[in-house]
């Protein structure tokens, strides 16, 4: 396989540049599924769930965006990173918020997210990795004791794996896989952090992963997202009590970055 430069490879997608600036690009929230009492969306990456004194400068927000464009008040059931999209969960009552968070805690829902990651990951696996506390700037501000560290869980299962031609850093090709992620636990950044521990750290992740990929994914692809997405949740409805499922599916730099990568797709390992 031949090496290539990778800065002029592959065409890029300016709408897709535009997401870390205006994740909603003029667009209303894609609503997954609603009732008299529950309604999800499938959160874009870049958008905050609610309004925060950290992010001042940020005029758009889940909780006010979705308020005003179903006509009615809604309550987040949990919370999603700011980068990273997927299924998003509200309630129209905050005590039917608080029930389905209750859920959460007791680990009742099942959550399925689908990452692409740096290397090849292979087969399936759980990572039991206790993780240290991660202090907020506004809620933990006056916090001065570093609590035991969390334990946390979390199990992966390969899809696909990639081999593209190019150089990146020490190594003569690029590989990638995309993985599935179903955590047992809700630490903050879990992932992103939990496959770094195992070395395959999530592409588009500026704080925990790897620059000289994130930067090889910029130049070549255009990719300025974190590259995760909560594809399923699973959880019992607040107020009938059955078993339900919603869905989302990866975001849009993700699906077409893996359609770009289909021709390097490693169907045998050599």
């Amino acid at each position: 396989m031949s090496t290539r430069n990778y800065t002029s490879s592959f065409s890029t997608n300016e709408d897709e540049a535009r997401t870390q600036s205006d994740p909603l690009q003029g667009k209303p929230l894609n609503v997954l599924y609603q009732d008299a009492h529950i309604v999800a969306i499938d959160k874009p990456p870049g958008l905050l769930v609610h309004r925060s004194p950290i992010d001042k400068k940020e005029t758009q927000f889940a909780v006010q965006t979705l308020r005003d464009q179903i006509g009615r008040h809604v309550f987040p059931a949990h919370r999603l990173d700011r980068p990273t999209s997927g299924v998003l969960l509200f309630s129209f009552d905050g005590k039917i918020a608080a029930s389905l968070g209750e859920q959460m805690m007791s680990k009742q829902v099942h959550k399925e997210y689908h990452a692409i990651v740096r290397g090849y990951v292979r087969g399936t696996g759980m990572i039991d990795y206790a993780l240290k506390y991660r202090f907020d700037k506004i809620a933990d501000k006056h916090r001065r004791q570093q609590p035991l560290p969390q334990q946390a869980t979390t199990m992966y299962t390969a899809v696909k794996r990639f081999e593209l031609p190019f150089a990146v850093g020490k190594y003569s090709t690029a590989r990638y896989s995309l993985v599935k992620l179903n955590p047992t636990t809700g630490r903050k950044h879990q992932l992103r952090r939990h496959m770094v521990h195992i070395r395959h750290p999530i592409v588009g992740d500026t704080t925990h992963g790897d620059g000289k990929q994130n930067k090889f994914m910029q130049n070549a692809f255009n990719f300025r997202n974190l590259a995760l997405t909560c594809t399923q949740m699973g959880f019992y409805h607040p107020v009938n009590g059955k078993w339900m499922t919603v869905s989302a599916n990866m975001h849009d730099n993700m699906m077409n970055t893996l359609n770009a990568w289909r021709p390097f797709e490693v169907l045998h390992e050599k």
